[in-house]
């Protein structure tokens, strides 16, 4: 069974009490302090007025940029909020905004996103995203190859709803310009997942497709992941890109039946095709977004998944960045992932549609990395198709510290799992680092 890759919803203190929920699904909403279950702790943006409507945000920027509370929290006073930031704050840090403003917003392709189950707020969603940050509505279409599953709101289904509304509205922040194919399974069996996916290939929906969520290798069956690989391999030699985020559990995955973790590297990131994406703790000025430092995802919520994998031998791409271990290792790349500091998106299925949450995990960087292929993919005129072996031989350039924000700090150890330690280079916990887009696009195209 699949699981989305957004970070837990409570501490690891608590994960005995949830990891059974865990093992089915986990996106992290952390925002104000409403009880979403028994256990669980949700916390929402609360509003103030941007556009004619309420929101509670703490301003408008000198340039228009939309402000919230919680990114403003010194001006509340103890107890504050959880930490946030908004796709202005993301598009700084990383060196987006300059690649937008060239044009660069991804017109002309397409972000597939792999999801199960449905939203049945996600339009409506996805339409108040775009009218507090005043961006475009996107072309933007759902596809449910094997029918949609009714929608019942119980917790496994709500918790893909809300990776659906990070997905999408965190694809389209970073390419505003992309279309958006939503590919629905009508459940998160692999089976069901592996489905989905294949149409999408076989039907060439898209130039690039994130999926954020996975599971331990051991879980799968090994004959249905010789068949994702081979599925895989048939979208790359389409020029396909295939992200994946690597998992919120450090170094482990949870067991097969959920009742505890065990070490292990998670698939579909594990796959040499796919690029795995960790997790990072940015800190960025809560209103410009200028980029400030990096450590590994690590803490109450949840830890960057990395590892290496025991189904995949190490791609060759790898073989100068680590010596020790003859297998895949993951992550290859990584984004902002922690809780504390953690996205806002639009999330009506619990409370009604004008819901705004904080999310976190490492399935928020899938689709923003999956954007950034797709501003890439405009700017050079033609698909990059799989990107792993170019990115590490960035990483043996003299390009690299201007392409990637080398995370060096932290690890990724986590509920008693031993884990990897960041270093300078590639490292099991944050891969090559996080992208500094303007630089690497150029250098990827």
């Amino acid at each position: 069974m699949r699981s989305p890759h957004p970070s837990a919803f409570s501490s690891a203190r608590h994960f005995a009490a949830r990891v059974g929920a865990v093992a089915i699904a986990i996106p992290t909403l952390f925002a104000g302090s409403l009880p979403v279950s028994a256990g669980v702790v949700s916390h929402v943006v609360t509003p103030a007025v941007a556009n004619g409507v309420r929101y509670e945000f703490a301003g408008n920027a000198a340039d228009g940029q939309v402000l919230f509370h919680c990114q403003t929290r010194a001006r509340l006073g103890p107890p504050a909020p959880p930490f946030c930031y908004g796709p202005d704050q993301i598009r700084a840090a990383y060196d987006i905004q300059p690649v937008l403003d060239s044009g660069i917003t991804g017109a002309g392709r397409t972000i597939v996103i792999i999801d199960a189950f449905q939203s049945p707020t996600i339009r409506q969603d996805l339409a108040l995203f775009d009218h507090i940050w005043s961006y475009p509505d996107p072309t933007f279409d759902i596809i449910a190859p094997d029918g949609l599953t009714p929608f019942t709101a119980d917790a496994e289904q709500v918790l893909w709803a809300s990776e659906i509304s990070l997905d999408v509205q965190w694809s389209h922040a970073i390419a505003p310009g992309a279309a958006i194919d939503l590919v629905l399974a009508k459940s998160a069996s692999d089976a069901d997942i592996l489905s989905v996916t294949n149409y999408a290939v076989d039907h060439n929906l898209g130039d690039v497709i994130s999926q954020s969520f996975g599971e331990a290798e051991a879980c799968a069956d090994p004959a249905l992941l010789a068949r994702e690989h081979s599925i895989f391999e048939e979208a790359t030699g389409k020029g396909i890109t295939l992200v994946a985020s690597s998992g919120d559990f450090g170094s482990a995955q949870p067991t097969c039946d959920g009742s505890s973790l065990v070490l292990s590297a998670s698939t579909p990131a594990s796959d040499p095709e796919v690029t795995g994406v960790g997790g990072t703790h940015l800190l960025a000025d809560a209103g410009t977004g200028a980029y400030g430092s990096e450590t590994a995802w690590n803490d109450e919520f949840g830890a960057t998944g990395g590892g290496f994998s025991t189904v995949y031998g190490r791609p060759g791409y790898q073989a100068p960045f680590q010596s020790d271990e003859k297998q895949r290792g993951v992550p290859d790349v990584a984004y902002n992932g922690d809780v504390r500091g953690g996205v806002i998106a639009a999330f009506g299925v619990p409370f009604g549609v004008g819901g705004l949450f904080i999310f976190g995990g490492t399935s928020a960087g899938s689709p923003q990395w999956a954007a950034i292929i797709a501003l890439a993919d405009q700017k050079g005129g033609h698909r990059l198709g799989a990107i792993n072996t170019t990115l590490y031989h960035i990483a043996k350039s003299d390009a690299y510290h201007a392409a990637f924000h080398d995370v060096t700090a932290g690890s990724n150890g986590f509920f008693g799992v031993p884990g990897y330690p960041a270093a300078p280079g590639w490292d099991e916990a944050t891969g090559l680092g996080t992208p500094d887009a303007a630089h690497l696009i150029a250098l990827l195209i």
